[in-house]
């Protein structure tokens, strides 16, 4: 399986999102864009790089929008590099440009610059003068937040998605300490893990939100073979809620996919007529069927 992605759905146009993000630090680039038609109107995808994270995009009508549950922390190691500070600073002010401000740019008990945006996309940024313990981690790491009635449940959220993700392991962890009502000592404040190579982090917040994970950031699994397929849909949404298209929220919340690397091949390579007739059959399906992908993709 490939490393996971994350998903976003904008309500704007996604190749303006991802040209804007390609320009704001090294090892971004735009992989691909494709747009192609769903009943009820036109659908863009794109695939960028974003400091060498790679996002899938998509924009079309949604009745959901991009929260806090699901933020990117983007690491900067003056240890490794001298101009961390300097860094944070210029990404902060693009990033804050017709955005807004959730946690202001300063010095924290947990580091020395430290702050939290949502851009004028809606995406969360968690921007971190860091020294990593360990294992180096990479620039950007999705931050997943259990709030409301999974709040306290961060660290069963990890356990289980370690053991559904071959090789996966955990972190660092730091936990409340007493006296931080309403979150419970003991609770996360935060952890990070390693699934399907891929450095996720997550965190409780018992304090009184008014978000919780939607299907607006989901994580992408994209596999190569049916049994991949079938093993991570059956693991993923035990205890959880299957959807279309190789969609899924597990009994956390979290949406997930579970796609066919044929579906990519198709966005990337295929004729209009080839994504018009894989697309048609991709959205008859729940589960998704690899072999059915790859013959509307080889038919004439």
């Amino acid at each position: 399986m490939q490393p996971i992605k994350a998903h976003l759905w904008f309500n704007r146009p996604a190749h303006e999102a991802a040209e804007f993000y390609t320009t704001l630090m090294p090892d971004s680039a735009i992989s691909f864009v494709n747009q192609f038609s769903i009943p009820g109107g036109e659908c863009e995808v794109v695939e960028f790089t974003f400091a060498g994270y790679t996002f899938l995009g998509i924009s079309g009508e949604a009745p959901f929008k991009i929260s806090p549950s699901i933020s990117f922390m983007i690491n900067f190691d003056p240890s490794r590099d001298k101009d961390a500070i300097k860094q944070i600073d210029e990404l902060w002010s693009k990033l804050i440009d017709d955005g807004k401000i959730m946690m202001p740019l300063d010095h924290y008990p947990f580091s020395e610059r430290y702050g939290w945006v949502a851009d004028k996309y809606g995406v969360n940024w968690q921007l971190m003068l860091t020294k990593p313990e360990g294992e180096q981690r990479p620039a950007v790491v999705p931050s997943l937040m259990y709030t409301g009635e999974g709040a306290g449940r961060a660290e069963e959220a990890i356990d289980f998605y370690c053991s559904v993700f071959k090789d996966g392991k955990r972190g660092i962890s730091a936990r409340y300490p007493g006296g931080m009502a309403p979150d419970q000592e003991g609770t996360l404040m935060y952890a990070d893990f390693n699934i399907d190579e891929t450095w996720l982090a997550a965190m409780d917040s018992a304090h009184q939100h008014d978000f919780t994970f939607n299907e607006a950031v989901s994580l992408l699994v994209t596999c190569d073979t049916q049994e991949e397929i079938d093993y991570c849909w059956s693991a993923l949404s035990a205890g959880g809620t299957p959807g279309q298209c190789g969609w899924l929220k597990d009994k956390f919340g979290v949406s997930w996919q579970v796609s066919s690397a044929v579906m990519f091949e198709v966005l990337k390579t295929g004729t209009p007529s080839q994504v018009d007739r894989v697309i048609e059959v991709f959205r008859s399906m729940t589960k998704v069927d690899v072999a059915a992908l790859q013959q509307a993709f080889d038919s004439n």
